[in-house]
């Protein structure tokens, strides 16, 4: 098994997180994008692409020789700016933490070690996005567009416990905007149109449109209404999260969405929102995860489980198009999204090899056949 030096792999790890990349925060994701410049251009020999669309910018470097494979990870965090300065990067007992670590900095970082310990990488490309925490809005066309022709994604998203990521449900967002009329709380409630009190009748109808026994969730995360204490709720918003491992699920809950109808007299309902994220089948991996496990065997890099989980990422959108797509490429660790995010070092090194092999393997273009 051929590895990379540790050393450097944590030094390139703490330089990148300690540059923050919030979702679409072009001065951060810029500074990350020089970073991985100086990484990618002598292994690449040549330049990345800055492809900016709607003010966000994406890094790409694409396949010199085609039909290619396209690394795919994103950059952005959900954390705010200022994170970094309460919560810096640390090592400690073979585990690093920080802001972004674990989605998926550590997984970045894992890709251009994996690109160095290729032995051909020209049909390599590579696409690092700027927005995959807030659904991927500006960089969604650009995905499909060089994942068109490939004939394989490897996703460097973070593992589960190890585990390789063959499923992963689909999703959807809503936003519900209810309009009802303002009136004085003390001397006249009744002249009022109480929004406040529709979005409590709505949260509680989308509650009702979840199937536990399929997995599908309607989950309203976010509400807001009122303007002062003694004042009748004029207008109400309340957002919503649908998760689904059928595409016929989340087409049932969008129509259902769709036909969502007011309980308050007099109150309106307006909905908007899409499906945005169709599901990642685990035949879209199978594959991929075939080949990989052949080639874990053959490198001693233990044995690969696979894992179907909630989240969505850009690796919907690919096998979504029929191109073979592996997920969950990246090291171990947990706490995505959390304050105890943290990723195990010893499991870059592991992955990097992985990758390296796979991308050696998928430059016969019948790997997969």
């Amino acid at each position: 098994m051929h590895l990379t030096d540790q050393a450097r792999t944590v030094a390139r790890l703490a330089e990148l997180v300690s540059i923050e990349t919030p979702s679409g925060h072009t001065d951060g994701l810029l500074r990350g994008y020089a970073l991985l410049r100086e990484w990618g251009g002598p292994i690449f020999g040549r330049p990345p692409e800055i492809v900016t669309v709607q003010g966000t910018p994406h890094l790409r470097w694409r396949p010199e020789r085609e039909p290619g494979v396209l690394l795919l990870g994103h950059a952005d965090t959900v954390w705010p700016l200022g994170t970094g300065a309460g919560w810096p990067f640390e090592v400690d007992g073979g585990r690093a933490s920080g802001p972004g670590v674990f989605d998926m900095k550590a997984g970045l970082v894992a890709a251009f070690d994996a690109l160095e310990l290729a032995r051909d990488i020209a049909h390599v490309g590579l696409l690092v996005t700027g927005d995959e925490e807030i659904g991927s809005p500006t960089s969604r066309a650009l995905i499909e567009e060089a994942a068109t022709g490939a004939t394989a994604v490897l996703v460097l998203e973070p593992s589960l416990g190890g585990a390789l990521k063959t499923a992963r449900k689909g999703g959807a967002f809503y936003t519900l905007d209810i309009a009802g009329r303002a009136a004085h709380a003390g001397l006249e409630p009744g002249r009022g149109i109480n929004a406040m009190l529709e979005l409590a009748h709505q949260t509680l109808a989308l509650d009702r449109l979840g199937d536990a026994a399929k997995g599908t969730t309607v989950t309203p995360t976010v509400a807001s209404a009122g303007t002062t204490t003694n004042t009748v709720p004029a207008a109400a918003s309340l957002r919503v999260d649908v998760r689904a491992w059928e595409r016929a699920e989340l087409e049932r809950v969008h129509r259902r969405i769709g036909e969502l109808s007011a309980v308050v007299p007099g109150a309106s309902i307006s909905v908007s929102g899409e499906i945005n994220r169709l599901p990642l089948e685990r035949e879209s991996s199978r594959a991929l995860l075939t080949l990989a496990r052949r080639i874990a065997g053959r490198e001693g890099l233990g044995e690969l489980t696979e894992a179907g989980v909630g989240g969505a990422s850009d690796g919907n959108f690919t096998a979504a198009l029929g191109i073979p797509t592996l997920d969950g490429l990246g090291p171990d660790g947990d706490g995505a999204h959390a304050r105890h995010e943290w990723a195990e070092l010893s499991s870059l090194a592991v992955r990097s090899a992985l990758v390296a092999r796979l991308l050696d393997a998928l430059a016969d273009p019948l790997a997969l056949q």
